[in-house]
């Protein structure tokens, strides 16, 4: 089945450029049992791609109407029986219609009225047609539904757009070369060689029923649902339960004994309302799919919050604003120079003055050599040219401001400990993320239904987290240098004459 369906992908995408996805979509729903909307404007050869993808099933029977707001019940689901009607009973003759139909392509689907809707939802949600007394069983496996447009605000069109469970938004073609391909060289009308069976779509959907589910994937669908209603997209109870089926059998193709999480790429097509939404949900699934079990992002954002927090301890308000001489100097170069007076308060940019004594330590610790002013030498623009040293017992004797230069013992062993267990996560996430990269590569080029563009950014999502440990790494050395009392915390500060 495996071999047979990428056959059939092969010769589908030869023929239609940039369509994988849709083609993707549109095997996977005629296999396990869903139907498909293609939604588009005009001339994006929607209507030519469900047409084929319901050619390659041998064996079955095919219907397709193009509906208008004037169709009948008797164009799709067969004339009334004369025969019947002759000893008063209602029946159709359904030979040839949905009724009768493996496969059913309908057209400007949304156009349907009122005396086809009811019918029809039936039809695609149970399986099931009310002829007359009869109730018969349809063997329907999948509608393709095509429109150049959303239904509008209508109770009744909602529920119809609710049973497509796949959807995808249908655009001309993007890049020069494949539009070329398609109007200069797909000169022949293409007609599927590769063909499915009804027997192989029933076989595969009884073996992939009882597939179980990994606990990841659980974890990421429950996670997932969460996201999406704090976004204000919500997803029908009934749809999900369908989801996960097509999850069992896009396995159950596969060849895997259980759903793992590089099959829920799939779900970007179907939890989509709005177009609009789409970007935002790929996002999403993405980014869940990614992190697996090495979420490097929380791990990225707990390491900082511990860095803030030993910042906080450290920060220190100055009892005065400090400003750097030589960033000032530097400053007035590249700005063309700045007028002042002797008693006028100069504005220098932020960057070159300091309220608070860890920012101070910090600029001191990268250009050593610079001096400073505060006070009345900064307000009046007198040159005072003091050292970090001479800034320091200024403070001291003339406000009694001593700077904090280590944690508190209780906080310091508070930290630590926090760092300890950070650290041991990073080596855990290092060790992990090389492993699991190893076998990425192999995992997507065997999952027959993750896309070409999919796979691309999975890959180049999921080598990110190599920066990630990086920068993971370059934080927690920061933080140890704060909990071990750094260089510049260790400076003695002597007694220094003042200009």
């Amino acid at each position: 089945m495996k071999n047979t369906i990428l056959n059939i992908k092969q010769e589908f995408s030869g023929y239609f450029k940039e369509r994988d996805a849709e083609i993707n979509g549109s095997l996977l729903a005629l296999l396990s049992g869903e139907h498909v909307l293609l939604l588009g404007p005009p001339g994006t050869a929607k209507t030519l791609l469900a047409n084929k993808i319901c050619e390659t099933i041998e064996g079955g029977n095919f219907f397709h109407y193009l509906l208008t707001r004037f169709s009948t019940p008797e164009e799709v689901f067969g004339p009334l029986s004369l025969k019947a009607l002759e000893k008063d009973e209602f029946s159709r003759r359904v030979e040839g219609y949905l009724p009768t139909a493996h496969i059913a392509l309908l057209d400007e689907i949304f156009k349907a009225n009122s005396s086809i809707l009811n019918s029809l939802l039936t039809v695609l949600n149970e399986r099931k047609y009310h002829n007359g007394k009869e109730v018969m069983d349809v063997p329907l496996f999948s509608v393709f539904g095509a429109s150049n447009e959303l239904p509008e605000e209508d109770e009744s069109l909602e529920a119809l757009y609710d049973r497509f469970l796949f959807r995808y938004s249908v655009d001309y073609i993007q890049h020069e070369e494949n539009l070329e391909a398609l109007i200069f060289e797909n000169t022949e009308d293409f007609t599927p060689s590769t063909k499915l069976s009804v027997e192989d779509i029933k076989e595969i959907q009884k073996k992939a029923k009882d597939m179980r589910v990994d606990p990841e994937v659980r974890a990421t669908i429950r996670g997932l649902r969460r996201e999406l209603k704090n976004s204000n997209i919500f997803v029908s109870d009934r749809r999900w339960k369908k989801i996960i089926n097509v999850l069992r059998v896009a396995s159950a193709i596969n060849g895997h004994e259980s759903v793992n999480r590089m099959t829920v790429v799939l779900l970007q097509h179907m939890l989509w309302d709005l177009p609009e939404q789409k970007e935002t949900i790929r996002k999403l699934i993405l980014d869940r799919v990614v992190s697996g079990g090495t979420d490097t992002g929380k791990l990225k954002q707990n390491v900082l919050d511990l860095r803030n927090s030993v910042y906080s301890c450290l920060q220190q308000e100055l009892p005065d604003l400090i400003y750097c001489n030589k960033c000032f100097e530097e400053e007035k170069k590249t700005t063309g120079g700045m007028k002042s007076s002797r008693f006028t308060a100069v504005k220098t940019p932020k960057s070159l003055t300091f309220n608070n004594a860890l920012d101070f330590l910090k600029h001191h610790a990268e250009f050593p050599t610079h001096t400073y002013s505060f006070g009345l030498e900064y307000r009046n623009n007198i040159n005072g040219s003091l050292s970090f040293e001479a800034v320091a017992e200024q403070f001291r004797r003339k406000y009694g401001f001593e700077f904090k230069l280590s944690l508190d013992y209780g906080d310091k062993k508070l930290y630590e400990k926090e760092y300890e267990n950070l650290e041991e996560k990073l080596n855990y996430f290092r060790k992990q993320v090389q492993e699991e990269e190893k076998a990425l590569e192999e995992t997507l080029r065997e999952n027959i239904w993750v896309s070409g563009q999919d796979s691309k950014e999975i890959l180049m999502k999921y080598r990110s987290k190599n920066t990630d440990i990086y920068e993971i790494a370059n934080y927690l050395n920061e933080i140890r240098a704060l909990l071990e009392k750094p260089k510049i915390f260790d400076v003695e500060l002597e007694e220094a004459e003042v200009a």
